[in-house]
């Protein structure tokens, strides 16, 4: 498993999280880049592949296999507020990349090799969040000018735009894709994907940084508080909280698990990782949290930077696709450019 971190400072940090005893684990550092030419926005990553989005209006991709870098992405004129992978299920690279700018602009790439396919501008001000449903066929995004916006990936175009009334700074789809997470400061709103229903609220004790959902209906946010609090999507209530997770703001979470082969995975809401502002990044046992009050993270890294952002990506080889088209889960093809 690899987790990948951004920094004000410009750098992107690479860890690899193993097993080193029984119930023991450890990051250890295996690249870190100063890539950007300022303080890097956001991350993501995939698979073998990891991107980074900064104040420089740039996007830096990198091959976690060889810690080598791809590239860079030229195709915004603002900063970079937020990227997003697609991976079809029966696949282990990516098929696309989606980022987000300042200036209200969403690109859409293919990865295959990464070609810019198409600009949407969903939003009149800046986009501050954007979340892909696991289909792959529309994306949600919020932003500055306080509205929600849907995407068709497919097509290529915004396909609906509402006024929310406040300005939300985070939105991701759950899982399944059958609900979406929408935070507007330390409230966070949980809607039906369909019709966007409003289905329940809770409110944190101070601003929420960042949201990861997990499949057993559990939604964990981080922030202002110092805390990782996981909130029982359907009742609206706190499951667990491990208290002063961090003596600094939260800044990212990435849920994690081992699978049968002793790999660790992004699907199972045991084993968290989190970063904070003071450059510390954490791995958790969640389970422990009902055996005592604030359980002792099972791995620590320090970065000595300002980290802002965190993603994390089981890790394996860099290989794509035999064929040359993109195939859907029913077998179909799908446009490997945008229909417009």
């Amino acid at each position: 498993m690899s987790l990948i971190a951004g920094s004000y400072e410009n750098f992107i940090w690479g860890f690899k999280l193993r097993p080193s005893e029984p119930q023991s684990l450890t990051l250890t550092p295996f690249f870190s880049y100063h890539s950007h030419i300022s303080a890097i926005k956001t991350v993501a990553a995939a698979g073998p592949v990891a991107a980074s989005g900064g104040n420089d209006q740039t996007i830096h991709l990198y091959d976690l296999s060889t810690t080598s870098s791809l590239g860079s992405l030229h195709d915004h004129s603002a900063y970079i507020t937020s990227l997003a992978f697609y991976t079809p299920p029966n696949l282990s690279f990516p098929r696309n990349l989606v980022s987000a700018a300042a200036d209200g602009s969403v690109c859409i790439y293919d990865t295959d090799p990464f070609v810019h396919l198409k600009t949407v501008l969903p939003h009149r001000k800046a986009v501050n969040d954007l979340s892909i449903h696991p289909s792959g066929k529309l994306a949600l995004t919020v932003g500055h000018d306080e509205c929600l916006a849907i995407i068709n990936l497919v097509r290529g175009r915004r396909s609906f735009y509402c006024r929310l009334g406040n300005e939300a700074s985070l939105v991701d789809f759950d899982v399944g894709g059958d609900k979406f997470f929408m935070v507007m400061k330390e409230k966070v709103s949980v809607h039906e994907a369909e019709d966007a229903r409003l289905l329940c609220e809770f409110e944190n004790k101070k601003r929420v940084s960042c949201i990861t959902p997990c499949e057993n209906g559990i939604l964990l946010t981080g922030g202002d508080d110092r805390c990782l609090t996981a909130w029982d999507v359907k009742s609206g209530k706190v499951a667990y909280t491990i208290e002063e997770a961090h003596p600094a703001r939260v800044r990212g979470i990435v849920v994690l698990t081992k699978n049968s082969s002793g790999a660790f995975t992004d699907d199972d809401p045991h084993v968290v990782a989190s970063a904070s502002t003071d450059g510390v990044i954490r791995v958790w046992d969640v389970r422990m949290t009902a055996i005592k009050d604030k359980p002792n993270p099972l791995a620590e890294a320090n970065t000595k930077a300002r980290l802002t952002c965190l993603a994390g990506s089981a890790l394996k080889s860099l290989r794509r696709p035999q064929t040359g088209k993109n195939t859907s889960d029913e077998g179909q093809v799908v446009p490997s450019v945008i229909e417009t």
